[in-house]
């Protein structure tokens, strides 16, 4: 099956290496969710994964202070793996959209 892909460079245990390009990728990945299945993924699916779906739950409405351990609920406990990710994450709504 093919379906549409979009590549964001973001090193492991880091933050993505263009702002504009992430937060563009994840408002993107929100809103075509409103009417399409949509997956995010990174190699072993916890930390640049759980930093992405708390930045897309932001978006959604969740405040940023509770947007990791929304996640957590939802998803391994594990998601969200360094600080600086979690500082990204608080810090998500302030990057320029």
């Amino acid at each position: 099956m093919e379906w549409d892909a979009r590549w964001l460079r973001w090193p492991d245990f880091r933050l993505p290496a263009d702002k504009h390009d992430a937060v563009d990728a994840l408002t993107e990945a929100w809103r075509r969710a409103e009417t399409e299945r949509v997956e995010v993924a990174c190699r072993c699916g916890r930390g640049r994964t759980g930093t992405a779906l708390a930045c897309i739950a932001v978006l959604d409405g969740v405040p940023p202070a509770q947007a990791l351990s929304y996640v957590r609920r939802q998803y391994p406990r594990a998601a969200v793996e360094t600080p600086w990710q979690w500082w990204y994450i608080k810090h998500f709504q302030e990057q320029p959209h």
